[in-house]
This record gives C-alpha cells, sequence and structure tokens, in this order.
C-alpha cells in the first residue's frame, strides 16, 4: 500500500501561497487508474495568466520594454471584457505565437521559465485550489493541468507543484530550437477537450470518473467532458452554467479581487506573446544599432 505526499502551503494576508512543504500522509488504498483531475492554470490554478507573467519577467531581464509589456496588458483586459472570443482572434494570436517561438531554444526557454516561475509565479498560485490538485493526488489520481499556454510553461508549473504534467500549445522543434510552427493548434477552448480525450484514451482514464476545474466559459467544452465539473474562481458566464447544470463552485478570491480583473487572463495565449514578440524584435534592433 503506498503512502501519498502532503503539500503543506502557507499563504500571506492576501490568500496568495507563501511557500509549501511536503510531508508524508497516512497510507492510501491502491490508486484508481481511471480517475484523473485536469486543472486549468490561468486565473484558476494562478491569479492572472502564466504567460503574462512570463513575459514580466523577460521584461525585469531587458528582453523588451515595460512600455510593451502594458500595451500588452491593456490589449488582452480590452479583449478579455468585450469577449472578442473569434476566428479572426485566434488568428492573430496563433500568428503571435508562431512568431514569438521562432529561433528559441527549449532549454533556454525552460531555464528562463523556471527562473520566473520562483520569482512571479509561485507567489500567485491560488492556495485553496493547489489543495484541491493535492487531494486528488492524495487519493492516488494523477492531475494534469491544461493551459493554452506553451506545453513548456505548464511542464514546469506542474513539476513545481508536484503534479503528474502539463497539456499545452505545443510548438514545432528542430534540433532543439523552435521553427516557428505550431503542431496542431492552440490548446484553447474545444481544443483542451479533444486533448483530454486523447490523453484519456492513451493512459486508459474514463472521463466519466475524472474531474475538471476551470475559471472561463471557454472551457466548457472541457467541463462537459468529465464526469465532475468545478467552477473556481468563475467567471459570470460559467457562474451560470454551473448553477444550472448543478456543478460545484469554489472561489478563492477576495470580495475585492472577485469584483474587479486584477491582471490580464489568456482567453488567446499569443496575444501575449505579440508583445514579447514586438518587445525581443525591438531588443535586438537596440543591440545591433
Amino acid at each position: 500500500m503506498a503512502r501519498s505526499r502532503k503539500v503543506t502551503v502557507s499563504t500571506d494576508a492576501e490568500g496568495h501561497t507563501a511557500g509549501w512543504a511536503e510531508t508524508d500522509l497516512a497510507p492510501v488504498s491502491a490508486p484508481d487508474p481511471t480517475a484523473a483531475a485536469f486543472f486549468d492554470v490561468d486565473n484558476t490554478m494562478m491569479q492572472g495568466a502564466s504567460i503574462y507573467w512570463f513575459a514580466r519577467g523577460l521584461a525585469s531581464r531587458n528582453y523588451f520594454t515595460s512600455a510593451d509589456l502594458a500595451r500588452f496588458a491593456w490589449q488582452q483586459l480590452r479583449f478579455r471584457l468585450l469577449a472578442r472570443e473569434h476566428a479572426g482572434d485566434m488568428s492573430v494570436a496563433k500568428e503571435a505565437a508562431l512568431a514569438f517561438v521562432k529561433g528559441w531554444r527549449v532549454d533556454e526557454v525552460e531555464r528562463l521559465t523556471e527562473e520566473i516561475f520562483d520569482e512571479m509565479m509561485a507567489p500567485r498560485i491560488w492556495a485553496g485550489t493547489h489543495q484541491l490538485a493535492q487531494r486528488h493526488l492524495a487519493a492516488g489520481q494523477r492531475v494534469w493541468l491544461v493551459s493554452a499556454a506553451p506545453v513548456e510553461i505548464g511542464r514546469v508549473i506542474a513539476a513545481r507543484l508536484g503534479l503528474t504534467g502539463a497539456i499545452g500549445t505545443v510548438a514545432e522543434v528542430c534540433d532543439g530550437a523552435y521553427t516557428g510552427r505550431l503542431v496542431g493548434d492552440l490548446m484553447h477552448g474545444p481544443a483542451k477537450a479533444e486533448a483530454v480525450t486523447q490523453l484519456a484514451a492513451v493512459e486508459g482514464l474514463d472521463l466519466s470518473r475524472c474531474a475538471a476545474y476551470s475559471d472561463s466559459a471557454n472551457d466548457l467544452p472541457l467541463l462537459s467532458t468529465v464526469g465532475r465539473a468545478v467552477a473556481v474562481n468563475p467567471d459570470g458566464t460559467l457562474l451560470r452554467q454551473a448553477r444550472q447544470h448543478r456543478w460545484e463552485v469554489r472561489d478563492f478570491r477576495t470580495g475585492r479581487r472577485a469584483a474587479r480583473i486584477a491582471v490580464p487572463s489568456t482567453a488567446a495565449a499569443g496575444l501575449v506573446v505579440g508583445a514579447v514578440t514586438a518587445g525581443l524584435a525591438l531588443q535586438r534592433r537596440r543591440r545591433a544599432g
């Protein structure tokens, strides 16, 4: 009989994760190989968007300017508030994602992500959501993150949080560097449900025994695919759907946070990398000059 590991989470005055320590739990029954949990990242596992904080980390390392970052933040806030989720926006997002990764070394992106996670993302992990994930692990289930962000970023976050792994947007790699082409589409909306269904087939999961967690109505296809859907820090549309379907609702925000959008969220992850792309090009021009 296996023993599970518990992550004890400490939080600051605003409810963010300040740190955690692993301890042994009592033995658990044999794991259920057919059950698993899938967690969205942005505003579900983490306050704000992981790719936004990655961009902030790049800005602090002078890859691009604060003005570039501020311009992106406004554009994405406007995108979220207006709910402009249509084919044209996704096309722009995909092109931006392609431009961002072209020529970058995979190991460099992973190294930067590890540094930036520790500096900027870890303090913004929602302690309550992290504890939900730990409950699944303690029950012998596997836990995956599912995000529109590049899969390399998702994998770093999953590893840092002690989770099983991550599903994310995949960029083509040749000789250790990104080619500028995506493998498939952005991991967004219906693509998340399709990816989880494919993973379930490979891993022998029974989706009716699985759970999914998200803050956004964009993830309704994913939430509808599993047997247990949980709305975490839900937007208005998802909250209405959760009540209609009698899904569980968890809100780890304070009243003040629930009433406003503090930082951008990646309804389309490519919008942030578009700002990163512009910043990197500017930085290269400055160095060339």
